[in-house]
């Protein structure tokens, strides 16, 4: 991929929507800075920003990435090159991100979950000297707590993941 030539096209598009720099960054959630640089050719958008941009300027990701509207014709061909080169250049996996999300909600709410465990056990302790029944009830709420935090835990990923920068852009456009 040539970075220049993507940046001067994705300056041509922004100048053909009447755009600054700064109006495009307060409009996509992105510094003026931001947009230079992807214009000088210095970095390429992440993924997140493609899409967006894609959806701003009504082109495909395939024609950003190619720096160039493309007829039908060349489309295929440049699709494949573009794939090719994004796949051999890519460093920052899903897998990688899950793990990144993963270990931030954990940071996030390991405060919380220890105040939550200390608690459960603290019951449980209660219940195994006081009261035998209790046991089991306290064993299904642990159950049912540990289920709720994984849920909790794969919601916060998934959206991190997926749907923050998307549904960013669908607002701003309202």
């Amino acid at each position: 991929m040539d970075m220049q030539k993507i940046g001067a096209f994705l300056a041509d598009l922004r100048k053909e929507h009447n755009l600054t720099q700064e109006e495009l960054g307060e409009q996509i959630g992105v510094t003026n800075k931001t947009i230079s640089r992807w214009e000088n050719g210095n970095y390429l958008p992440p993924v997140e920003m493609l899409q967006i941009l894609s959806n701003k300027y009504e082109v495909s990701i395939n024609e950003i990435l190619s720096g160039e509207r493309l007829d039908s014709k060349d489309y295929k061909t440049k699709a494949e090159e573009n794939i090719a080169v994004a796949l051999e250049s890519s460093t920052f996996t899903l897998k990688d991100k899950k793990a990144f999300y993963e270990k931030k909600w954990l940071n996030d709410h390991l405060l919380e979950l220890i105040v939550e465990m200390m608690l459960m056990f603290s019951f449980a302790i209660i219940s195994a000297i006081f009261c035998k029944e209790l046991c089991v009830i306290i064993s299904i709420v642990c159950l049912v707590w540990a289920f709720w935090i994984n849920n909790r835990r794969a919601y916060y990923v998934e959206d991190h993941l997926y749907a923050s920068a998307l549904m960013k852009f669908k607002n701003d456009e309202k």
